[in-house]
């Protein structure tokens, strides 16, 4: 029995894990559930699973909860985001807090001796060195939930490492795939929401959306596979089926496919290194539609390139990448930046930060860029700000 401490409960990765979990109850429980303000959808989780201890966002909730739920131990706040991380019972820290956010909690669960199973890529994105030795100084692992490393993870088992030529990670395109520059650029909320193949929360909606997602998701395989930016490349494939590939020296391609269905990768990285036999539909080759494969358009989606390029700058840099596209995105969603100045904003926070630009040392310092770079892009937005 493996024992979950879930980060982001109620969004649509950790709803997903408690699928999972209660699908297999002979092996998982969720010993430890954080959520934000959706305490309705809270309080079904907490009836269902019987967590030890449970956070919400703010003291008021917790109060009330604790009311209704005596036998819980209620917790709030940052503080309690991190009690649910290094709670003693949980075995595996299932990372799923959108942004920044779940940086602080999944570095005390590496350090707390927990593994990881992680679907926050920023994490990885903000101070993806620190992360990534603090695991191997601990003995944790990193097991990849987003589909895209998740694909990449089973692929690098075939062969061995030295003889991967590159990644290739896969991309729907988002709902723009097929739209022009010019008009990308004056696509309403309900146009950039509108994904053609998988049902995410609202941020990494829009992130897919500008293909900053897989340009996050970039500098993720960078820290996750140790591999050079130049060795990773990206290629749309509208349908979603196959996740990601690996290509060895020999010019043999390794590719996982499934169904788009978040719980086949989160089934891998909970029950790795098995493998579970699943209740959920697989994939049916014999009526899956043709699968196409298109190299991604710079002139429509140029966070690809902005990443790349934060990635060779290194330092602060990601992570102000990381801090100015989450203030750009919340200010579209909340109709007060038109959908083509996301990027624009990004790209000129990164080029203030530049000339200023430090190693990083600490996650401190990692968050301190973030927040920063998001007061640096909310000073940018009345040139660019809508009537709302």
């Amino acid at each position: 029995m493996k024992h979950l401490a879930i980060l982001g409960s109620t969004g649509s990765i950790g709803t997903s894990a408690l699928s999972v979990v209660e699908s297999f109850p002979g092996r998982f429980d969720a010993v430890a559930l954080a959520a934000g303000h959706n305490v309705a959808r809270l309080r079904e989780q907490v009836r269902t699973f019987h967590p030890e201890v449970v956070s919400v966002a703010d003291a008021g909730a917790a109060a009330a909860l604790a009311n209704e739920f005596p036998e819980v131990r209620w917790v709030h706040g940052a503080e309690g985001l991190t009690q649910v991380a290094c709670h003693p019972s949980a075995d595996v820290v299932v990372g799923a807090v959108v942004g920044s956010a779940g940086l602080a909690p999944t570095l005390a669960a590496i350090r707390a001796g927990k593994d990881i199973a992680l679907a926050n890529k920023e994490t990885l994105v903000v101070a993806g060195d620190l992360v990534i030795e603090a695991a191997r100084k601990h003995g944790v692992r990193l097991l990849p939930v987003d589909s895209e490393h998740n694909a990449i993870h089973q692929a690098l088992r075939v062969g061995p490492p030295d003889g991967v030529k590159r990644l290739i990670l896969t991309a729907s395109g988002g709902p723009f795939r097929t739209w022009s520059p010019e008009r990308i650029r004056r696509a309403t909320v309900e146009d950039a929401l509108a994904h053609p193949t998988w049902k995410m929360g609202r941020k990494i909606s829009i992130d897919s959306a500008t293909m900053m997602n897989k340009a996050l998701e970039i500098i993720e395989a960078h820290h996750l596979f140790e591999m050079p930016s130049e060795r990773i490349s990206v290629l749309i494939h509208p349908q979603s089926l196959v996740h990601s590939f690996v290509e060895y020296i020999d010019g043999t391609l390794i590719a996982q496919l499934s169904v788009n269905d978040m719980r086949f990768p989160i089934l891998y990285a909970l029950a790795y290194p098995d493998r579970l036999p699943t209740p959920f539909a697989p994939l049916d080759l014999a009526s899956a539609p043709a699968l196409q494969f298109e190299e991604p358009d710079p002139a429509r989606f140029p966070a690809l390139d902005l990443a790349r390029a934060a990635l060779d700058e290194g330092g602060e840099i990601p992570a102000v990448l990381n801090g100015a596209n989450e203030a750009a995105v919340a200010a579209f969603l909340d109709r007060r930046l038109p959908f083509g100045a996301i990027v624009e904003i990004t790209a000129r926070v990164i080029d203030h930060w530049i000339p200023k630009n430090r190693p990083l040392a600490s996650v401190e310092q990692a968050l301190a860029a973030d927040h920063e770079a998001r007061r640096l892009a909310a000073g940018l937005l009345a040139k660019y700000e809508t009537p709302s």
